[in-house]
C-alpha cells in the first residue's frame, strides 16, 4: 500500500467519567494520563510517519481550539486543517465533515484513517499491519473498522460479530452489538467471533460520502453545506454553524455502518484502551509491587490495589485497598477503584446542582493560548490569580468596566501597556491597572513570565473583557 493516508483526529468529546481531572473546558484528551505527552499529542505522534501519512486533520470543539493548536505545536505538527464544530452533533457529521475537507483538500480517493484522541493505543508490528491490510481494503471500497481481540467480558464497549480472526486480513461485518449486559458479554467471550469496537475506522473519503448520500442524506447535506461555507480563524476552519446544527445527532455506527453493506473488520490484538475510567487508566498503567498507580505528591503505606493520582496536594494514605483518590486543588473524589465506573452518575448529580455545577465543567486552571492563570483566592469584591505567559506571547488590548488590577512580577519580563504608555517590569516589580485603563501585558523575554494579579471591584467575572485588538481572533 503506497497511497497516502489522511488521518482523521476526533478531539471534540467531553468525557467526565475521569472527574475530577477530566472536566468539560479540558477533557482527558488533552490530558497527560499516561506519561508526559496527552492523549492527543500521543494520537499526533501516532501518525506522524510523513512516508505513510498525510498531516492530520483535526475536528474539534471550538471551545478546544486553543489547546488543539498548542499542543499540535508542541509536538512540531502543522494539521492539515483544524475543523471547529460549533455545536456538539456525535461522530456522523464529524466524520461526513472530516471526509468533504479531506475530499477538497486531498482528492476523493484519499483513504482517511478516523481515530479517537482519547484512546491509549501501543503500536507494534501488529498495529502496522492492521494499518496496511484495512488502508489496502478501504481503497478498493470497504469501510473497515478495527475490531479488539476481548480480554474479558466488558459491559462498557459495543461489540462487533464477525468470520474475522488474528491474521486473516479484512472480513466482513455480520452484525454491531450494544453494550452488552455481564452475562451476554461472558456469553460472547466463550463463543468467539465478537470483537470490541474500537471507534477507529478506515475509509476512503469518496466512498464514505457515497454511502451517506445513499443512507445519510441530511448527515451529508448538512456536513457538505458546512464545509462549503466554512470561514479561515486564523490557522482555524470554523464550520458554518447554522448548516452544521441542521444534522442528525447520530453516531457514524448508527448512520452508516450499521446500515452498509461495506462495513468490514480487521482483528486485531494490540494494546489498546479508550481508557473511559479510572480502573482503565489503573489497569493499563505500570504498577508498583503491591498493584498501586501513584501520581503527583503521593505517599502509600500499606496501600494495595489502588490509584491515587494528585496534581496539587500531597496525599497520604494508609492501609486502604481498592480504593481510587484523585485530587485537584479544588475537587477531590473518593472510591472503590473497583466501582469508578460510578463516577459518571456522580458528575451528573453535581452538574445538576448550581452549587456545584462549576466543578464539572471549569478547573482552576484555565489554558488559553498566551498561557493561563490559576484562581488562587477569591473573596466578596477581591480576587487573585497566578498568571502564566509564554515567551514572546501576549495578552490582548483590553479594559475592563468593573474592576481595577495589581500585577506584580513573580518570575521573568513584563512588558506592561496602560493607555499607551509602555513600561518594563522585571522580578519583584508591580504596576496598577486602574479602572478602565486600555492596557496589554506581554512576555519579551525566553522564559515563562509569572504574576500574581490581585482584583478589586465589584464585578469580577471573565466576560468584563472588552478586548480592542487580540492576536488570536477574540476581539
Amino acid at each position: 500500500m503506497t497511497q497516502t493516508i489522511v488521518p482523521v483526529i476526533l478531539a471534540g468529546g467531553q468525557g467526565t467519567r475521569l472527574w475530577p481531572m477530566s472536566r468539560a473546558a479540558r477533557p482527558k484528551q488533552f490530558l497527560p494520563l499516561t506519561g508526559p505527552s496527552s492523549l492527543f499529542q500521543k494520537t499526533l505522534e501516532r501518525v506522524s510517519d510523513r512516508g505513510l501519512y498525510a498531516p492530520p486533520i483535526v475536528i474539534t470543539n471550538s471551545e478546544y481550539r486553543f489547546i488543539v493548536a498548542e499542543q499540535a505545536s508542541e509536538c512540531g505538527v502543522a494539521p492539515a486543517g483544524i475543523l471547529l464544530e460549533p455545536v456538539a452533533r456525535n461522530t456522523a457529521v464529524a466524520i461526513a465533515a472530516a471526509a468533504a475537507f479531506a475530499s477538497d483538500r486531498f482528492g476523493a480517493n484519499a483513504i482517511l484513517h478516523v481515530l479517537p484522541s482519547d484512546h491509549d493505543v501501543i503500536v507494534d508490528d501488529g498495529y502496522r499491519l492492521a494499518v496496511a491490510q484495512a488502508a489496502e481494503a478501504a481503497a478498493a471500497g470497504q469501510l473497515v473498522t478495527f475490531g479488539i481481540m476481548p480480554t474479558r467480558p466488558e459491559t462498557g464497549f459495543g461489540y462487533i460479530q464477525s468470520q474475522a480472526a488474528l491474521g486473516t486480513g479484512v472480513q466482513p461485518v455480520e452484525r454491531f452489538v450494544e453494550k452488552p449486559d455481564a452475562q451476554e458479554a461472558a456469553r460472547m467471550l466463550a463463543v468467539g467471533g465478537y470483537y470490541w469496537n474500537s471507534g477507529m475506522f478506515m475509509l476512503g473519503a469518496g466512498t464514505f460520502l457515497r454511502e451517506c448520500e445513499a443512507l445519510a442524506p441530511d448527515t451529508l447535506t448538512a456536513a457538505r453545506s458546512a464545509v462549503s461555507k466554512a470561514k479561515a480563524d486564523l490557522d482555524f476552519v470554523r464550520l458554518d454553524e447554522e448548516a452544521f446544527a441542521a444534522a442528525p445527532n447520530i453516531s457514524v455506527d448508527y448512520a452508516i455502518f450499521e446500515k452498509t453493506a461495506r462495513a468490514s473488520v480487521v482483528a486485531v490484538s494490540f494494546g489498546w484502551s479508550d481508557l473511559g475510567s479510572w480502573d482503565a487508566v489503573w489497569s493499563n498503567a505500570t504498577l508498583d509491587a503491591a498493584r498501586n498507580l501513584a501520581q503527583g505528591p503521593v505517599t502509600l503505606d500499606g496501600v494495595k490495589n489502588s490509584l491515587v493520582v494528585s496534581d496539587h496536594a500531597h496525599v497520604a494514605v494508609n492501609g486502604l485497598d481498592d480504593v481510587a483518590i484523585i485530587a485537584t486543588n479544588d475537587a477531590i473524589y473518593v472510591g472503590r477503584l473497583s466501582e469508578a465506573q460510578k463516577v459518571g452518575a456522580m458528575v451528573k448529580a453535581l452538574r445538576a446542582d448550581q452549587a456545584t455545577s462549576a466543578l464539572t465543567e471549569i478547573h482552576q486552571t484555565a489554558y488559553r493560548p498566551w498561557g493561563g492563570y490559576t484562581s488562587v483566592l477569591s473573596g466578596e469584591r477581591f480576587q487573585v490569580k497566578r498568571l502564566f505567559v509564554k515567551p514572546g506571547k501576549k495578552l490582548s488590548l483590553q479594559k475592563h468596566h468593573h474592576r481595577a488590577e495589581h500585577w506584580i512580577v513573580v518570575r521573568g519580563t513584563a512588558e506592561v501597556t496602560i493607555d499607551g504608555v509602555m513600561s518594563e517590569l522585571s522580578e519583584n516589580q508591580s504596576i496598577y491597572l486602574p479602572l478602565g485603563c486600555v492596557h496589554r501585558l506581554a512576555n519579551p523575554g525566553k522564559i515563562v513570565l509569572e504574576l500574581i494579579e490581585v482584583q478589586t471591584g465589584s464585578y469580577l467575572g471573565e466576560d468584563d473583557i472588552i478586548r480592542i485588538e487580540d492576536e488570536f481572533g477574540r476581539a
